[in-house]
């Protein structure tokens, strides 16, 4: 192998870790963005508040 295929295969590697890793964090950052919104909105919330 030559040092561009090696060059590339390299690359193309470094490419795909980083598209893992980008997916990681977005699926990371949508668990949390709904974690968030749910985060009173429980059962146990409503008959708390229609006790009042």
């Amino acid at each position: 192998m030559s040092a561009s295929s090696i060059g590339i295969v390299v690359g193309i590697f470094v490419l795909v870790i980083a598209a893992i890793g980008v997916a990681g964090h977005y699926r990371r950052e949508h668990r949390r963005e709904q974690l968030l919104k749910n985060l009173d909105h429980h059962d146990w919330c409503h008959w708390i508040r229609a006790r009042r």
